[in-house]
């Protein structure tokens, strides 16, 4: 049984639960709120599971009851222990371009983005609601620049050609949360291609958001 910790509205959560969803995998969602309380991430029942406090959590209880924090940590774990239908590409060079595109969509763009980072921005500085949203577009215009520019080498395709693998759940809950904070997306149509045809795909409507049990 796999186990996953999660919150609803989590872009980490989100692209792992895609991946789950493209291998086929079955798993039980556990609801972690991340506001309610002060967040229950915070909280020393999760913290016991979880020490970095964060969002999701993997728990693989056929395999020594194993915990994997970290969302690409979790995407890779899945790739090795479940290989088929494969998330990656057999090339290396071609490997290691998705994974380049991937790690700067989690590592670049969605860090300066974050809950916990708009929280900061709000209760600890004094950022109003404006300055906040043009910090936050600013850093997603950035970053969805470089992965339009990336996208070309895919044409009208996923990144594994007929089906979508890694790239594809790291790119979609980045450009979910474009939509909630109203970013102009125009510029991107390779982006918006590629998300259209992702999301025509069960795989991803199950992984969205508001499919979540704990969706509010």
């Amino acid at each position: 049984m796999l186990k996953l910790y999660g919150y609803w509205r989590s872009s980490a959560a989100y692209r792992v639960r895609i991946v789950l969803n493209l291998k086929g995998l079955a798993y039980q969602q556990v609801p972690v709120h991340l506001v309610r309380d002060g967040g229950e991430q915070h909280g020393q029942a999760y913290q016991g599971l979880n020490p970095q406090g964060l969002v999701p959590l993997l728990v693989d209880e056929e395999n020594g009851d194993v915990r994997i924090a970290q969302s690409l940590a979790i995407i890779e774990y899945l790739e090795e222990i479940f290989p088929v239908p494969a998330i990656l590409p057999a090339d290396p060079v071609a490997r290691a371009q998705v994974r380049a595109l991937a790690l700067h969509l989690a590592c670049d763009v969605h860090p300066l983005n974050n809950l916990r980072v708009l929280q900061y921005l709000s209760r600890e500085l004094g950022v109003d609601d404006a300055a906040k949203n043009t910090w936050y577009r600013h850093w997603v215009a950035a970053g969805l620049a470089a992965v339009e520019q990336g996208l070309a080498i895919y044409g009208d395709g996923f990144s594994l050609g007929t089906r979508p693998g890694y790239l594809e759940a790291c790119l979609i809950p980045q450009v979910y949360n474009a939509r909630r904070f109203d970013c102009d997306l125009d510029a991107y149509p390779r982006i918006l291609a590629l998300a259209a045809r992702c999301e025509a795909l069960d795989a991803f409507r199950h992984a969205a958001p508001e499919a979540q049990p704990d969706a509010q």
